[in-house]
């Protein structure tokens, strides 16, 4: 009996320290006792409404990498570029090096090949990340010189702490199995059907066949697609990014790119409030000096929608728009 008292506080011991510790989340995803509760999509995971349940797709790798491709790509990005996403096989690349927003990496550049910079992010953080200097990718003329600094264990124990979202990561752990997505379905179904009300992390289209984050939607927030944005915060907007556009050049890049990606609630509802046109009125600034990858007009005249039911980023269909977008536009 002893024995089993144990071994129960040692499980929940492991359960406990995989809400706090990403490196023991990570080793519990490996051994599958947690499994990924994003596997049907982000916005399912948060509503639980099974009328948006859909697994997520595995796209077709492109096979386009080439050890003797004139071009090196360096992508800052977010969840959109993420490894799962877009990988180096998608484009015609000798080297490929992906940093994410708020992640800062070194790199060091090699001049005799041709140094492309493109700055991905979804309209929704745009004006965050724009309103402050970009520091993502740090160029360094020689990395063997000045080599990262390791960190102290306790460094790295304080960056593998996480304190905000202990209860988000627990929950993840202890009911991420089908069998706790069936009450949570059940629970979410009964209080659209009999109250219409859903989790306040989401909101439905009008005609109830969509659905997005509250966020894109919700006109109070900074983040939304419906939110007032006025000419003088989009010119800042802009110098901004003429600005870290002639900062990289002068670092080394020979071409930076922008592509701000649409939220879902732009294309697939876009009458739903006043539009603040944010990416048309960047995207064609007259004082706007880097070029951009137009993924907004693509989206609006694509014959089926290029977002997944279930998820705020992109289909197969919608995710080779992109990269055609990118591919012609940059030629890789």
């Amino acid at each position: 009996m002893r024995i089993f008292r144990y071994l129960v506080l040692l499980a929940a011991a492991v359960l406990w320290a995989s809400g706090l510790l990403s490196t023991v989340s990570h080793w519990l995803y490996e051994a599958k006792v947690i499994v990924d509760d994003y596997r049907y999509g982000d916005l399912y995971r948060i509503s639980a409404l099974p009328q948006f349940k859909l697994p997520q797709p595995v796209c077709p790798a492109s096979h386009r990498a080439s050890d003797t491709a004139s071009t090196h790509l360096y992508l800052i990005g977010d969840s959109f570029s993420e490894k799962e996403r877009i990988s180096q096989n998608d484009f015609r690349v000798s080297h490929y090096q992906r940093i994410r927003w708020d992640f800062p990496q070194r790199a060091q550049l090699d001049p005799t090949k041709r140094n492309v910079l493109l700055i991905e992010t979804i309209e929704r953080h745009f004006q965050d990340h724009f309103r402050m200097p970009i520091n993502d990718l740090i160029v360094e003329s020689d990395t063997s010189k000045a080599p990262t600094p390791k960190q102290s264990w306790g460094q790295r124990l304080a960056k593998d702490f996480h304190w905000k979202d202990v209860e988000e990561r627990l929950e993840s752990a202890l009911f991420s199995q089908d069998w706790a997505f069936w009450f949570k379905e059940l629970k979410a179904r009964l209080t659209l059907n009999w109250f219409d009300r859903y989790n306040t992390g989401v909101s439905l289209s009008k005609d109830r066949r969509n659905i997005f984050l509250n966020s894109d939607t919700d006109t109070t927030s900074r983040l939304s697609s419906f939110s007032p944005l006025s000419d003088q915060e989009v010119d800042k907007l802009v110098d901004s990014v003429n600005a870290v556009a002639a900062r990289y050049k002068k670092l080394g890049f020979d071409e930076v790119y922008l592509s701000i990606i649409p939220n879902k609630a732009t294309i697939l509802e876009p009458n739903r409030d006043v539009y603040n046109h944010l990416i048309e009125r960047v995207q064609q600034h007259p004082t706007l000096r880097v070029p951009t990858i137009d993924t907004y007009d693509a989206f609006r005249k694509a014959s089926s929608s290029p977002y997944l039911i279930s998820d705020t980023h992109w289909t197969c269909d919608g995710r080779a728009i992109w990269l055609n977008l990118v591919r012609t536009e940059i030629g890789i």
